[in-house]
C-alpha cells in the first residue's frame, strides 16, 4: 500500500448532490457526513458512532448513529452522479441489532466503490457493518468485540425466545462470512467463548487478530482507506468478497 498522502479538500457541508434532476440529498450539517475530494474523486465520509439506534429512542446523554438518517443518506449518495466513492468511519460500540443489519445489508448492495475503516472499536453488530463494504481497514490500536445476541429488555423464559435468538445469531454469522473471509462456524466459535470475558460471553479482537481470522482485510489508517477507495474508483468495479476460507 502506498504511504503517499492522500490529497484530502473538503467541501462545504451543505453541498448538493443534485445534478440534473437527481434526488436531492438531506443536509449533511450535523449528520456525521461530508463530501470531500480525494485525488480528484469525489468521495461521500459517513461516520458510524456511539450505538446504533433502532425503533427505540435511546437517552440524549448517550451518542448514537440512526438508521432513518443514514439510509436515506447512503441511498442518495449512491445514486448521485456526482459521487466517486463511499468511505466508512467506524467507531461503535454496537446497539439494535436488525438496524445494524439494515444498514449493513444497504452498504454491501450499493453500485459505488466502498471501503471502511474502524477507529477505536467495533463491536458487536459494528461488525457487520465494518465488513458490508467492499474492502475493509481497522486501525491497529482499534479492536472488535465478538458475542452473541443479548437482549437488555424483558424477555419470555420460553423455548421460542432461545429459538429466535439462535436464528438471529445464525443471520449474523451468515452476513459476516459472506462479506469477509472468516467462515460462519468459525465467527460463531468467536462468538460463544467462556474463556476470555469475565461477565460474558464472547471475543475481543484486537485490529492484528481482526486481519487474522479473516473479519477485515488489512491493517490501516484513514490514508491507506482513502487511497484503497481511489484505486477501485479507477479499477471501475467494486470488488465482490471471495468464498470463505473455511
Amino acid at each position: 500500500m502506498s504511504k503517499g498522502k492522500a490529497n484530502t479538500e473538503e467541501q462545504p457541508q451543505n453541498e448538493d448532490m443534485t445534478s440534473q434532476g437527481e434526488a436531492p440529498t438531506p443536509s449533511l450539517d450535523g449528520t456525521g457526513a461530508v463530501l470531500v475530494k480525494i485525488q480528484g474523486h469525489l468521495v461521500y465520509c459517513l461516520t458510524i458512532i456511539g450505538q446504533i439506534e433502532g425503533h427505540q429512542i435511546l437517552s440524549s446523554d448517550s451518542k448514537t448513529t440512526k438508521y432513518e438518517h443514514v439510509i436515506p443518506q447512503l441511498v442518495c449518495a449512491d445514486q448521485s452522479e456526482r459521487v466517486d466513492g463511499i468511505l466508512i468511519l467506524l467507531n461503535t460500540s454496537g446497539g439494535d441489532v436488525e438496524a445494524g443489519l439494515a444498514i449493513a445489508e444497504l452498504i454491501s448492495g450499493l453500485r459505488k466503490p466502498t471501503v471502511s475503516l474502524v477507529l477505536g472499536g467495533g463491536h458487536s453488530i459494528g461488525i457487520p457493518l465494518a465488513v458490508s463494504t467492499d474492502y475493509s481497514f481497522i486501525a491497529k490500536t482499534a479492536s472488535m468485540t465478538v458475542h452473541p445476541v443479548r437482549s437488555t429488555g424483558v424477555t419470555i423464559g420460553a423455548p421460542q425466545t432461545f429459538e429466535y435468538f439462535r436464528r438471529m445469531q445464525e443471520r449474523i454469522n451468515g452476513f459476516v462470512a459472506e462479506n469477509s473471509s472468516i467462515s460462519a462456524s468459525r465467527y460463531n466459535s468467536l462468538a460463544m467463548n467462556t474463556g476470555q470475558l469475565v461477565l460474558d460471553v464472547g471475543t475481543v479482537l484486537d485490529g492484528e487478530e481482526a486481519v487474522e481470522h479473516g473479519l477485515i482485510d488489512e491493517l490501516g489508517s484513514y490514508r491507506d482507506a482513502a487511497e484503497k477507495l481511489c484505486e477501485l474508483i479507477q479499477k471501475g468495479k467494486k470488488r465482490r468478497k471471495g468464498k470463505p476460507n473455511g
